[in-house]
Parts: C-alpha cells; structure tokens; sequence
C-alpha cells in the first residue's frame, strides 16, 4: 500500500512544481504556444471547479475535498491489497484531490496552465489529469470487476 501513496506524492509534486513554474515565467492570462494549434501554456487562476462552476465557494471545495480524501483512504487501506488497477486508479484520485487542495489552502484558488487549442475545453493542471486519469481507471475497474462477477455466477 504504502507504495500507491509513493506514487500519489511524485504526482502531487509534479503538479506543484509544474504550477511553481507557470507562476514565476508567464504573466497571468498570458499564452505560451508549445506545440501550435494543439497546446500551449495559459497561466490562469481559477476559484472554481471546471468552467469555474461555483467560484468562489472556498468551504464547498474545502469539505468535499476533505470528504474525498477519506474515503479514498479508506478505501486503498481496505480494498487495495485485493486490484491493482483499483489502488491505482485511487493513488491517482488521491494525488489529483491533493494536489488542487493544497492551491486551495495556500492561495484560494488553483493554478491552471494547461490549454487544448484544438477543442474549448477548461484549461487545467497535473491535478486535474491525475483525477481523470483516476476516475477512468476507476471506471475500468467497476466494468472489470462486474464482468468477472457475472462470469463467476455463470459457472
């Protein structure tokens, strides 16, 4: 177990460092083209969630976050040793929670930097690809694990 949170905490560092450096090199609201017409670097300061739904709505964040977090501990502690797929999909909730929750904490609101320019999308960080990244493999793992079920119950 202690391993899936090793791997939170490189993703969690790895989110602040990347916010660190869009902080200190690009004026806010500036854009930084990486690769052009697909992505670039716009450093943003978002009080909200994706779209900035309920900006501004510090304590909402706070809680959920909090209550988030429990319950994805709970879970590795206690159903992690038994999939894979299903600690790591919660090390990478837990790191995306994390890593947003500390900008919430220290500054009020959270650094998003990343930017599609071939789709309107949010702009967004590492936290937020980490609870993508999560959420899917989560997905996978319901699918994964209702599939084996059935096939158990056939036999």
């Amino acid at each position: 177990m202690f391993l899936y949170y090793i791997f939170a905490a490189v993703i969690i560092g790895i989110d602040q460092w990347t916010k660190y450096l869009t902080v200190t090199h690009i004026p806010l609201h500036d854009v930084v083209e990486v690769v052009p017409g697909v992505l670039s670097w716009m450093y943003l300061q978002n009080s909200g969630a994706a779209w900035s739904i309920l900006e501004g709505q510090m304590w909402f964040f706070y809680l959920i976050t909090l209550v988030v977090v429990g319950v994805i501990i709970y879970y590795l502690q206690k159903y992690g040793k038994n999939s894979r797929l299903l600690s790591i999909a919660l090390a990478f909730i837990l790191a995306g929670a994390v890593g947003n929750f500390i900008d919430r904490l220290r500054i009020e609101y959270v650094v998003d930097m990343i930017r599609l320019e071939f789709i309107d999308f949010p702009i967004f960080n590492v936290a937020d690809m980490s609870l993508f990244i999560g959420v899917a493999l989560m997905l996978l793992y319901v699918v994964l694990d209702e599939t084996d079920k059935k096939r158990k119950s056939q036999q």
